[in-house]
């Protein structure tokens, strides 16, 4: 089972006049890391997004002229898993995909919303995670000397309590809209819910074009939130000093 996105990094469209680039590619991997549930796959969708989380956290460093260890970085992308065991979600998402001999149009509505709040989830988690990552190494919090993993566990603990301390609705919302209208998830769900054969998923033509769409128009509305941000990032402070 292949990752929702082709190709080894996402790249991002031209970025909009008024839109910092780095705000642009964090909404990219944010973008990538909500579609890792429509692998329709328990685990295989876990490890896509733990990939993209960190291949997010690579391309951030580097955009400073770093590097870290293997290890720093994994703690720096944190582990998400969604909610409930290793169990519950193994079962949840084969019950979906039994029910599909069941199809009715209401089972349809149910399973998609479950779906995309999944997509939603994993968008957002990334999204705030790499945008305060970013906020992280302006304010020096980490840099080549202090790059260990116990200061990156400290950064991530504070961008982890910054972020359950906000309420996120604002940008989920945004998030929600841009999944629900996207054809891309849409299609892929209607093949995991009805025709999934336990094959690798084949990247859509035109994949990589609405991928890069969803993700400049969610760095524009990113861009529209500033205040909701600026909030996100006094938390930050907030828990980084507190440790």
């Amino acid at each position: 089972m292949s990752a929702p996105t082709s190709g080894s990094e996402p790249q991002p469209s031209a970025p909009s006049s008024h839109v910092p680039a780095a705000l642009q590619r964090v909404a990219l991997h944010a973008v990538a890391s909500g579609l890792t549930p429509l692998i329709p796959v328990p685990f295989l969708d876990e490890y896509a997004l733990r990939r993209v989380r960190e291949q997010m956290v690579r391309t951030i460093l580097r955009e400073r002229a770093l590097s870290a260890s293997d290890r720093t970085v994994t703690v720096l992308a944190g582990l998400h898993p969604r909610e409930g065991s290793r169990l519950q979600q193994f079962l949840g998402k084969a019950a979906l995909l039994s029910l599909r001999l069941a199809w009715r149009k209401a089972y349809k509505r149910f399973a998609t919303a479950l779906w995309v709040k999944d997509c939603v989830d994993m968008a957002s988690l990334s999204l705030h995670h790499g945008y305060l990552l970013q906020h992280a190494l302006a304010q020096g919090h980490l840099d080549a000397a202090s790059l260990t993993e116990d200061t990156a566990r400290r950064v991530h603990t504070a961008i982890d309590a910054a972020c359950k301390e906000l309420d996120a609705r604002p940008v989920n919302q945004v998030l929600r809209r841009l999944f629900s209208g996207s054809q891309l998830l849409l299609t892929e769900l209607a093949k995991a819910l009805d025709k999934w054969t336990g094959s690798p998923r084949t990247p859509q033509q035109g994949e990589a074009q609405e991928v890069a769409s969803l993700a400049e128009r969610l760095a524009a509305a990113m861009w529209e939130e500033r205040g909701y941000f600026q909030s996100l990032e006094s938390l930050y402070e907030k828990h980084f000093q507190s440790r």
